[in-house]
């Protein structure tokens, strides 16, 4: 008598329909066999993803195609390195810890950076924070840098004897960045200058020269000022980018300081108090 009943012929065909579907899935996964062993699709769009991360190359067909050659290269050579016994090498175990070790901090990073979004709240206030320490004014500032104050002095007395203050900086000035420009400074807020150049460059009035040269630790500073007006800051929206990546790493910062802190060890860090 035949007992292969009905259900159990269909069982049998099932499992054959999965055996032959099998290799064809795990085809589906793989780019290709290299002497038996896969080359997983993931491990492709791995290296596409690195090679892409610093945003000089767009995605192409060419570059796909070269990135499927590199990815099975790449386990060629590897094959051949394993064959020959090279994961034994201290060099290989002491590189691949560091690995391990750089990888583990980059998903460290990232997952604290979504967990610890910079909010619109946090960007406003040190918005408001900058725009409080810049004062409601500008200036528009000419100087000349000297190394002494004698020569300062004689720099003074030759600009209030005739002499035009844009060609003095111009011959005089060891500002390379001002001088050809006769030591214009631009729009500015004295707090965008070292104190005690912002100091002395809000205490004259329009038009006005120093009487005696300013110290600072660049040296020994002339300075005239041309003209005032109302601070002009640009709107927090233009600035938000800038903020957001500022304030992300200060967070980034202290979160590794909080780390260090709480640390047990007796390592003593360079700079640490």
């Amino acid at each position: 008598m035949n007992t292969f009943t009905l259900p159990a012929r269909l069982a049998a065909l099932s499992s054959l329909s999965l055996a032959l579907l099998a290799p064809l899935a795990a085809e589906a996964q793989n780019l290709t066999l290299v002497n038996g062993k896969p080359v997983p699709k993931a491990r492709v769009e791995s290296l596409m993803t690195q090679v892409l991360r610093n945003g000089q190359q767009q995605r192409t067909p060419e570059l796909e195609q070269q990135v499927r050659d590199e990815a099975v290269l790449r386990e060629i050579l590897t094959q051949e390195a394993e064959r020959r016994g090279l994961v034994q090498s201290p060099v290989y175990k002491e590189q691949m810890e560091l690995a391990r070790q750089s990888i583990l901090i980059r998903e460290l990073i990232t997952d604290f950076q979504k967990k610890s979004p910079v909010s619109d709240a946090e960007v406003l206030a040190e918005y408001n924070k900058a725009k409080a320490q810049a004062g409601d004014k500008e200036f528009r500032a000419r100087h000349i840098l000297v190394d002494s104050e004698d020569e300062a002095k004689a720099l003074i007395a030759k600009i209030k004897g005739g002499a035009a203050f844009t060609e003095v900086a111009k011959a005089s000035s060891k500002d390379s960045g001002s001088a050809p420009q006769g030591g214009d400074l631009g729009w500015a807020s004295p707090s965008s200058f070292v104190p005690e150049f912002g100091k002395a460059m809000a205490a004259l009035q329009k038009g006005q020269l120093t009487e005696a040269p300013v110290q600072s630790s660049f040296g020994w500073h002339v300075i005239l000022l041309e003209d005032t007006r109302e601070a002009q800051l640009p709107p927090v929206e233009e600035v938000k980018g800038q903020i957001v990546q500022q304030l992300t790493q200060q967070k980034l910062a202290k979160f590794r300081e909080d780390l260090r802190l709480k640390a047990k060890t007796d390592y003593k860090f360079s700079g640490a108090q």
